[in-house]
Parts: structure tokens; C-alpha cells; sequence
């Protein structure tokens, strides 16, 4: 089991990686699932875009991406974030950086367990997931 963080050509690092590895298993664990390997990428919004089109076919910018890869109840797979959208997110809805990256990480791990947003009902759901592992983050912190 290992979580890895990458960085695309992007001037971001991210602080107390650590401790949020350690709440990501924990967000996973909560789903009664097994934490395997995942890789989270930092990257740009032109780079989300083209991996975006070219393995969903979606061409409209995105926060976060996720590849499931996971075996049975085993949690495995990457999650691709734009730094850029995560800092005009949190612009937007007026929190910090720092917190709408933590934000973006448990909805991709969400997405990992087996989550989906595609409908209104789905999105309502993930998102009360979301909030709720997102002020345990908080919390311990």
C-alpha cells in the first residue's frame, strides 16, 4: 500500500503531505475498503484538458480526474488534479487554497471507492461525503 504524490511541470507543492496520506486512508478504511496504491498528480489546466479529451472525451476544463484501478475491495488508482482550477475554485467559494486541494483529494478518493457524480442524485450524495470526511479533516488538524 502507498500513496504517492506527483507534479507535473506546475510551481505548487503540496504542505503536510504526510498527515493528508494518512487521512486519505482513513477516508478509504471509513468506505470499508482496503487502501492499495494510489498516485495523486498535480498538474496544469491545459494538461487535465488533454488528458480530459483523450481518455474521456470530454473537451471542457476539470478540477480533478480519477482512474479507477482497483481489484475486489483493494482501492487502487491515479488522481489527476489542476492546481490552476483548484486555486480559482477556492477564489470562488472563498476558502483557502490549501483546503480546496484537501477538497479535490477526497472527491477523487471518493471517486477511487467507487463514487459517481454523473446524475444530480449522485452528485448530492458524493458531495455530503465530501463535506462530511472534509470536516473531519478539520478537525484533526
Amino acid at each position: 500500500m502507498s500513496i504517492k504524490i506527483y507534479y507535473d511541470d506546475i510551481n505548487y507543492r503540496l504542505k503536510r503531505s504526510g498527515k493528508i496520506k494518512k487521512f486519505l486512508e482513513k477516508v478509504i478504511v471509513a468506505e470499508k475498503k482496503v487502501p492499495g496504491d494510489l498516485n495523486f498528480v498535480f498538474t496544469s489546466d491545459e494538461n487535465l484538458l488533454e488528458i480530459n479529451i483523450k481518455f474521456l472525451g470530454h473537451n471542457y476544463y476539470t478540477d480533478v480526474i480519477s482512474f479507477v484501478d482497483s481489484d475486489g475491495n483493494e482501492v487502487n488508482g491515479e488522481v489527476y488534479i489542476s492546481i490552476d482550477s483548484v486555486k480559482r475554485n477556492a477564489s470562488i467559494y472563498k476558502v483557502t487554497g490549501y483546503e480546496e486541494v484537501i477538497r479535490v483529494m477526497i472527491h477523487g478518493t471518493l471517486h477511487l471507492c467507487g463514487y459517481r457524480d454523473g446524475t444530480e442524485e449522485e452528485r448530492e450524495y458524493m458531495k455530503k461525503k465530501q463535506e462530511m470526511q472534509l470536516n473531519e479533516f478539520r478537525r484533526s488538524v
